[in-house]
């Protein structure tokens, strides 16, 4: 299958003027937190129904991808990369058509993902399926904190060089997540794919975030725990890679970084 949009081999640069960081999952915890704020939201089934709050909130998350894949918005939202777990909490405010669409759709997604998470447990209360939906967006919303390595380095990584976040995802939902926890004051750039029109791996939002900074894309390295978005990115818009890899996965697929780490405080050889 042809690409796109041609793929490079970077080097490792001989002058790193500018560091490009993702945000979900490499400065911040993304999944992890939306689990966590699944199984909060869930907690009264316990009391009120006598379930499982974990398998309500399995069955949350389940049926809200169900719906996400089915609706006519799924190639909208794969192009710039919002998850469906993303879709129960985020506003879609905007002016591009495309997330007025979505501001428009989501309150009934959302009723509709937790009515059906209810109703696989024999529950037939739409009321407090509405009532859930909110409970999670409000648990979601606080769960925004840097990763302990994150809120260390970064003040050093920004006395040292200009730094650039290129994030997936929904404006609102993404400078929420931004401005909550912490990390605006210490970007130079901030790129949304969601602003831009397209996501990573489409070079798009990085050769924005470069555009801005004037920086060379061989002068600069991109650091994200996605291959497929910000390895692959990286790749394509000629930018060093360095995969986050916090979990010591394995690779999957053909993607290959310059570089692999386990944390952010690897980065020091690279900056040095």
């Amino acid at each position: 299958m042809s690409r796109p949009y041609p793929a490079y081999v970077t080097m490792r640069p001989m002058h790193l003027h500018t560091l490009l960081l993702d945000l979900d999952d490499t400065l911040i915890p993304d999944e992890s937190a939306s689990e966590a704020a699944f199984l909060a939201a869930c907690a009264p089934v316990a009391e009120r129904f006598g379930l499982d709050p974990a398998a309500v909130a399995r069955s949350a998350g389940a049926c809200a991808r169900q719906l996400w894949r089915a609706s006519d918005h799924l190639a909208y939202c794969q192009s710039i990369g919002i998850s469906s777990w993303e879709g129960l909490w985020a506003e879609f405010t905007g002016d591009a058509p495309d997330l007025q669409r979505l501001h428009a759709w989501a309150p009934g997604y959302r009723r509709d993902a937790w009515s059906l998470a209810l109703a696989q447990h024999g529950v037939d209360d739409p009321a407090y399926a509405e009532h859930l939906a909110n409970r999670f967006r409000r648990e979601r919303r606080q769960r925004n904190a840097m990763f302990p390595d994150a809120a260390e380095l970064l003040p050093e990584f920004a006395r040292r060089l200009p730094l650039a976040l290129v994030t997936n995802g929904a404006p609102d939902l993404q400078h929420f997540k931004i401005d909550a926890s912490g990390v605006r004051p210490y970007f130079q750039s901030i790129v949304v794919s969601g602003e831009v029109g397209i996501g990573k791996p489409h070079p798009a939002p990085m050769q924005r975030a470069l555009q801005q900074l004037g920086c060379d894309p061989a002068n600069a390295a991109m650091v994200g725990d996605n291959l497929t978005t910000d390895i692959a990115g990286a790749r394509n818009t000629a930018v060093y890679s360095v995969w986050l890899n916090r979990d010591n996965a394995p690779p999957t697929g053909d993607i290959r970084p310059d570089q692999t780490v386990s944390g952010l405080r690897e980065l020091s050889n690279l900056l040095d």
